[in-house]
């Protein structure tokens, strides 16, 4: 029997590795697009911003606090007082301000008083314009103005019905001889009824805390109240000259301070005047002072007052802050600039010197980035400390060594961060208003690197 077959031993085929046009393609863009990806993560990413015209939104509202010549008038005697004249209204030596009526008559009499009032259309009209006012400017987060409105109009109302009161008031007196105090004003001013303890106060003392009114009380004076001896009954307002402070940021003050004087708006009314502008640094900060001469008598009962300054806008070139960088620059003379060669670029001659010892000029080619009256602003690349500069058709030399700095910008119009100088005009937190058209400067439409941070002179803008 013949001997078993053994299996034959099976080899795996392999299949040959057939490269063809697609596979190659392929590879070529696989190989790219790595080379890319490790590109955008090692190299700069430089974001450009377009130039463009406009101007800044500052805030210019503030709550400033009025400071006036206030002298409060106390009581000599005690018992009910009853005011004649409304609060605000302007009263000459000898007027009849109040009463101090310590036997209550007054009181009473004016309680039952009905007899007609007759308005003016004056007084329609002094009323009218109150509503108006106080509805325009009515906060719900300042409520404690609905009191203020109500003894406003008290006190209009208390001036017409006792009008006719007061013909018949040296009747009333004589019936109560030695019982009535007439109290008349011994000065000339506008007349307020309240206190707030602030009638002395001192510009210099003001602080952040008496700004945002923190503990800040007023006590209004009512009539028919039963008033001590010594107790303020009203007080006057003797000068037209006022001022208000209001708290600001160094640099604002300074650039207020260079108006010297600045338009005003008064929110409550919507009126304007013209302040003169003085700096206080107190103890806790800067604050402005605007001094005003006309214009109290409108906000006699008012300690804080809304403003809104009333300053132009400034226009130019706007860009973001962050792309404003100082640079360092050589200060050549400007006699030393010359014109290089065969080509129209300027620049200067360098003196060199050879391994033999001898003396040569060469020219060198710079970039003119700003001047001043004397001398060129010169990239430091360019030059070197030390160097000496030859003056054209003059045997003088000047070493460089003088350094200036320049706020600028980099612009890459050209495809590589080239220096340009800029002159602010005005600034904020984010932004700031450049001159156009300067000759060393920005134009609209120009682009510039966003994060000046974030690139170098002559870096090159993949």
């Amino acid at each position: 029997m013949a001997g078993k077959r053994k299996p034959a031993k099976i080899t795996k085929y392999r299949r040959p590795l057939n490269i063809n046009i697609g596979m190659i393609i392929f590879g070529i863009i696989f190989i790219y697009i790595i080379i890319c990806v490790y590109i955008f993560f090692t190299s700069k990413h430089i974001i450009g911003y377009e130039v463009s015209t406009g101007s800044l939104s500052v805030s210019n509202v503030y709550t400033g606090i009025a400071i006036r010549t206030e002298e409060p008038v106390t009581s000599t005697l005690p018992g009910y007082v009853n005011y004649f004249a409304r609060e605000g209204e302007h009263v000459g030596v000898g007027n009849l301000v109040c009463t101090i009526d310590e036997s209550g008559k007054i009181a009473d009499l004016i309680a039952t008083d009905d007899a007609s009032v007759q308005l003016s259309s004056d007084d329609l009209a002094q009323i009218k314009n109150d509503i108006v006012n106080f509805t325009h400017n009515f906060s719900a987060k300042d409520f404690d103005t609905v009191y203020d409105f109500k003894y406003q109009v008290k006190g209009t109302t208390l001036k017409l019905s006792n009008h006719n009161m007061l013909n018949n008031l040296e009747q009333i007196t004589g019936e109560t001889a030695g019982l009535v105090n007439l109290c008349k004003s011994g000065k000339s001013g506008v007349v307020v009824y309240s206190i707030d303890g602030y009638e002395t106060l001192d510009p210099s003392t003001i602080s952040k805390e008496i700004i945002n009114k923190k503990d800040y009380e007023e006590k209004k004076l009512a009539a028919n109240e039963l008033v001590s001896s010594g107790d303020p009954i009203y007080k006057i307002v003797t000068e037209e000259d006022w001022s208000i402070v209001i708290a600001t940021e160094p640099e604002r003050a300074q650039e207020l301070l260079e108006s010297e004087y600045v338009k005003v708006k008064f929110l409550k009314n919507q009126t304007t005047s013209w302040g003169k502008v003085n700096i206080l640094q107190n103890q806790d900060g800067t604050y402005v002072k605007l001094d005003f001469n006309n214009s109290m008598i409108a906000f006699a009962t008012d300690r804080f007052i809304d403003i809104e300054i009333m300053q132009e806008e400034e226009e130019g070139l706007k860009i973001p802050n962050s792309a404003i960088v100082e640079k360092e620059f050589y200060l050549i003379p400007k006699d030393y600039l010359i014109k290089g060669g065969n080509s129209s670029e300027s620049g200067f001659m360098r003196e060199t010197y050879g391994e033999d010892g001898s003396i040569t000029t060469e020219f060198i080619e710079t970039t003119l980035y700003s001047e001043s009256e004397t001398d060129y602003y010169v990239d430091t690349s360019a030059l070197r400390i030390g160097d000496y500069i030859c003056k054209p058709d003059s045997i003088e030399k000047y070493p460089v060594s003088k350094v200036g700095t320049l706020v600028g910008v980099y612009n890459i119009n050209k495809g590589y961060a080239d220096f340009k100088e800029i002159t602010v005009l005005y600034s904020n937190e984010e932004y700031s208003i450049v001159k156009s058209n300067t000759t060393y400067g920005l134009s609209v439409y120009d682009h510039i690197v966003l994060e000046a941070e974030s690139i170098q002179d002559d870096d090159f803008i993949h």
